[in-house]
């Protein structure tokens, strides 16, 4: 058994055909225990018992060979080739492989699938164990990155007023203005500016992201759900700040989301 990435079940099955009524039963095992991926299995039989030598319709080759040398005979035709045409035609050679499943073979076949599958689904779970860190280590260096912005944002807010500040002086001089307007304008000016609910967003997606990474059942298209938000926060946080410093952080937190993205595609 082979299994690659895939958003769906994908299989590939081959199978003698002796077995192939038994397909579907295949089909709903793999599907049952691996769930997803593109998936390839080949099944090949090989009989301990001696082989059969192959065995012909003789009346039919005959009446076959005798009607290629009428034929023959007409046209002025050689024989050569005629035993070998003869031999190849339809229904001459008669099929072994049709054959009844022998119970007790299908069943250690069987037997032998299952094996097989439970030896994917043990690689799948130990390979699950080292994805299982690496997620944990970008989300929590996401975090990092959300606490520098909160460093961040306190300067960045302490800026902001000082900048206003020395605009309003400096276009204003010692002329008049009304404090309560400009103090209105001010305070719409920073809302837009502030990034707080954000920042408590995605601090809860991210918690909410290593909540379902313990959960036991395995949720990869959630996650992937979940890894969304959690981009989307960040993108708002980076338009709305405004700000160099915090810009840089915002880049470092996409390049770690995209690494969960791509990983994620290996969940089921």
């Amino acid at each position: 058994i082979k299994s690659l990435n895939s958003k769906f079940i994908d299989l590939s099955l081959r199978l003698p055909k002796k077995f192939a009524e038994k397909e579907n039963e295949v089909r709903n095992l793999i599907t049952e225990k691996l769930q997803r991926g593109k998936i390839s299995i080949t099944i090949e039989s090989q009989s301990k018992e001696e082989r059969v030598g192959q065995q012909y319709d003789e009346k039919l080759f005959l009446a076959s060979y005798s009607e290629l040398k009428k034929l023959a005979d007409k046209v002025m035709g050689g024989y050569d080739s005629l035993f070998q045409v003869a031999l190849d035609s339809p229904g001459v050679r008669l099929s072994t492989s049709e054959e009844a499943i022998n119970p007790a073979e299908w069943d250690a076949v069987f037997s032998s699938i299952k094996k097989a599958v439970a030896i994917c689904v043990k690689f799948r779970e130990e390979e699950g164990k080292a994805l299982d860190k690496e997620l944990r280590l970008y989300i929590g260096k996401i975090h990092n990155g959300l606490n520098q912005v909160a460093d961040l944002d306190t300067l960045r807010i302490d800026r902001i007023r000082e900048k206003l500040k020395g605009s309003i002086s400096s276009f204003f001089g010692n002329e008049g203005y009304d404090k309560n307007r400009l103090e209105q304008e001010m305070i719409f000016y920073i809302e837009k500016l502030d990034i707080q609910e954000e920042r408590v967003r995605l601090k809860t997606h991210l918690e909410y992201f290593l909540a379902v990474l313990n959960e036991p059942e395995s949720r990869g298209k959630k996650l992937g759900f979940i890894a969304q938000e959690i981009g989307r926060e960040i993108n708002t946080i980076g338009s709305k700040a405004n700000d160099a410093a915090i810009q840089k952080t915002v880049v470092e937190m996409k390049d770690e989301l995209e690494k969960i993205k791509e990983q994620l595609n290996n969940v089921l």
